[in-house]
């Protein structure tokens, strides 16, 4: 796989740092259930949940460790936040740039419970007006959702403002962190955010199956799921501690192991450093992709702020049909298709398109990106 350029970051990070899979394997050699136990196998296992959970929290922002659960994935933390908080008559704010994984909860609940739901209009470059934002609350607005980049335009919204406003109205503010966990600055307190849903496996470095939600100690959800966790065995109803209110069942250990070392590479590296060279490379890919014909660039304009996403379509051609091209021809991996946000495509006129999306990582080069343009100026030149 040495000559394979793999631009799909943004689904996962690959390949992982040699320190994860090392780390993963001391884990399934060495350990045992955390949490399960006091022989030195579980205490050992129950130690590296305890310093993941740490580091997170100093990556994050937050206070008291104990205030992260971890998931298999960002989907199960947003279904743990929006399911957890919403009950029947509540109203929602969220926007047009959500992943599925928030808008089909959300959808669920609408027909279920009967709640409320406004998605928010963006424009072209991904942002939303914060003063239509400010016109869309009502006195029973009980959450405002939305994410800190698209999956699909590389836009960053203003967290920091949307988390005033929702602030100062009352409400409680979830940030899907999916596309911006281990690559751009996040901070729960100075941001105003109850939840943050992220994802072990892509911006973190660490395996799929990995994944948290940050939860507001003023917030006290209902479980998603009740079980044994090892702590208040003599109750049938589920500890209030935390974190283990939010963690029944057996822990991903040996996952939860390569997600410290990948949070642990994450820090070595620096958030702004990973930024900034993400940066750089979208800017690169963008201005070589501006000059073949008949390519349309989604998104922030060049030289706008981004993450390392750049999503295109070129005319007349199935993005499904690129993606493929570039994998069997040139052994260049990229995403195709809807995203699973079929209301960002909406907003940009690609819903019946789809688009073609490259994705930068830490590890990107300048060469893949040589590489990638050489190829569609080949095929579409």
């Amino acid at each position: 796989m040495e000559d394979f350029v793999y631009l799909d970051h943004a689904a996962t990070s690959w390949p992982k740092p040699p320190e994860v899979a090392a780390a993963m394997m001391n884990a399934l050699q060495s350990g045992a259930n955390a949490g399960r136990g006091n022989y030195s196998l579980a205490m050992g296992s129950g130690r590296v949940l305890v310093r993941a959970r740490s580091l997170l929290a100093e990556l994050f922002g937050v206070s008291n460790a104990q205030d992260i659960a971890f998931t298999q994935n960002t989907t199960m933390a947003l279904n743990m936040a929006i399911r957890g908080t919403l009950k029947a008559g509540d109203h929602v704010i969220s926007t047009m740039t959500e992943h599925n994984s928030v808008r089909r909860p959300l959808e669920y609940l609408r027909k279920s419970l009967g709640i409320n739901v406004d998605y928010l209009k963006v424009d072209r470059a991904g942002q939303l007006d914060l003063y239509e934002l400010g016109k869309t609350f009502r006195p029973n607005t009980k959450m405002v959702i939305c994410n800190h980049s698209s999956n699909l335009l590389g836009s960053i919204l203003p967290i920091g403002e949307i988390g005033d406003l929702a602030k100062a109205k009352g409400a409680i503010f979830l940030v899907d962190a999916a596309q911006s966990a281990g690559s751009l600055d996040i901070d729960v307190k100075k941001m105003n955010i109850d939840l943050l849903a992220f994802p072990g496996h892509k911006g973190l470095l660490g395996p799929q199956g990995t994944g948290g939600l940050y939860i507001s100690p003023e917030l006290d959800l209902e479980p998603l799921m009740h079980g044994g966790t090892g702590s208040q065995s003599e109750n049938s109803e589920q500890p209030s501690i935390r974190p283990d209110r939010y963690e029944a069942g057996t822990q991903n250990a040996v996952g939860i192991a390569g997600l410290l070392a990948g949070v642990q590479k994450v820090k070595s590296i620096g958030t702004n450093v990973i930024h900034e060279r993400e940066w750089k490379l979208t800017q690169l890919l963008m201005e070589g992709l501006s000059h073949i014909p008949n390519i349309k660039l989604l998104g922030p304009t060049l030289g706008a702020p981004r993450t390392g996403i750049v999503s295109f379509v070129v005319d007349g051609e199935e993005s499904a049909n690129i993606a493929h091209r570039l994998d069997r021809e040139y052994k260049i991996a990229v995403r195709a298709g809807m995203h699973c946000t079929p209301l960002a495509h909406k907003a940009v006129d690609t819903l019946e398109s789809g688009a073609v999306r490259a994705s930068v990582g830490v590890d990107t080069t300048e060469h893949n990106i040589s590489r990638m343009l050489a190829a569609m100026d080949e095929l579409y030149g």
